[in-house]
């Protein structure tokens, strides 16, 4: 094969003593043919080199010409620029971001991208278990990260293959969540009323299934106490705070500034299309809500001036939104007083999912009442109970004891 013109492949001999080969892949940015050298001692290797170029331009798998990235390099492209609000949530854009600076970088940013090997990726995920003694949890977390992150290189032309489809992830070892049962239900239900703030934000949780973000990102313009109605269309973001103090530095962390200022909005959009929906409140729930709204008024006008409003259904004594930690913490507090086994913040979810079971609701509108995007998320969520299983095994005593 000698030199070719139109774009067709070439190998010759240089003077230099060594075989060339020459493939256009492509067309750069500027419009000029993209030709790819590739160079061996023999003949035959050249031809290896130029058949393999070939074969991946044919597949479109040839990286794109020009800057060399590092793993560093595009981590840190892909979430200033690609992987961001509003193409994905606030809190997705977070998580993405910690991941990328406190674990891929420092683990593998160094690399070349196109030299970066599956088992580059597995020590990374042994060292996180292992020398740093994270979850295997958090080591899938990042897993997950950089396959997506790579996905998109592989998209756009820098990689060949994503090499993280090839690694093997790290192994979950999650334990089957056990709901709470009926009786247990009512209990903390009673509870819940009769605790002195915010009662009603776990009844919403245990009876409705809302998510933590979309019970403390309800406002009174979604509630319609008068038709029973509530529209789920927004969740809480958790607070990310910059330093106020400028020249005169605190010392302290961003968050605890006196002078800090808020870095992110107070609520985002729901965490799928699905979550935005109606759902209808059950009676008790609305007496329950019309109390609670009362309380809230006496609450704003003995806070005068320095009630903050901004509408929201579960607040603060000063009318400030209630702060996911804090809620979390209430949630335990709450576990306790009903002398419940300690359990997730999202397990009230599962709890309410296996309820809608128990009373054989249909899946489709079990899916619009948890605000499940596939029917697969209500065959995860809805976990069978003992009430569940004792009525079936009464029916099969009747069936074969009669």
């Amino acid at each position: 094969m000698g030199r070719h013109a139109n774009g067709r492949s070439s190998i010759y001999l240089g003077k230099d003593g060594y075989w060339h080969g020459r493939v256009t892949v492509g067309t750069k940015d500027d419009g000029k043919p993209d030709r790819r050298h590739v160079m061996a001692k023999n003949k035959a290797e050249v031809t290896r080199k130029v058949r393999k170029l070939e074969e991946l331009r044919d597949k479109g798998r040839v990286p794109k010409a020009g800057q060399r990235w590092t793993v560093e390099k595009w981590l840190t492209h892909w979430i200033e620029n690609i992987a961001i609000p509003p193409s994905i949530s606030e809190n997705a854009h977070a998580g993405y971001r910690v991941h990328v600076e406190k674990h891929l970088i420092l683990g593998l940013g160094a690399h070349r991208l196109d030299k970066l090997a599956p088992e580059h990726c597995e020590k990374l995920y042994a060292k996180m278990k292992e020398k740093q003694g994270l979850s295997a949890g958090t080591a899938h977390h990042v897993h997950r990260t950089l396959r997506n992150a790579l996905n998109v290189a592989v998209r756009r032309g820098h990689l060949s293959t994503n090499p993280v489809l090839l690694a093997t992830a790290p192994k979950l070892d999650e334990e089957e969540p056990e709901p709470y049962e009926i009786d247990e239900i009512k209990r903390l239900l009673k509870v819940a009323r009769d605790q002195e703030r915010n009662g009603a934000r776990w009844v919403l949780a245990l009876a409705l299934g809302l998510r933590q973000g979309e019970a403390l990102g309800l406002k009174w313009e979604d509630v319609d106490l008068a038709t029973g109605m509530i529209r789920v269309r927004r969740g809480r973001l958790r607070p990310r705070y910059t330093h106020g103090c400028g020249d005169n530095p605190c010392g302290r962390k961003a968050g605890y500034c006196p002078e800090r200022q808020q870095a992110r909005p107070e609520t985002g959009r729901t965490k799928s299309k699905a979550g935005r929906r109606v759902i209808g409140l059950p009676a008790p729930l609305v007496g329950l809500l019309k109390a609670h709204k009362a309380q809230q008024d006496v609450e704003r006008d003995e806070a005068h001036q320095l009630w903050r409003e901004g509408g929201y259904v579960f607040t603060k004594p000063d009318g400030e939104p209630l702060n996911p930690n804090t809620d979390y913490h209430e949630w335990k507090a709450l576990l306790e007083r009903a002398g419940l086994r300690e359990t997730r913040l999202h397990d009230a979810r599962q709890t309410a999912a296996t309820v809608l079971l128990i009373l054989g609701v249909p899946t489709p509108t079990a899916m619009a009442i948890m605000g499940w995007s596939s029917a697969s998320m209500a065959k995860r969520y809805q976990h069978m109970s003992d009430t569940i299983r004792n009525d079936v095994a009464a029916r099969v005593g009747d069936l074969l004891w009669e």
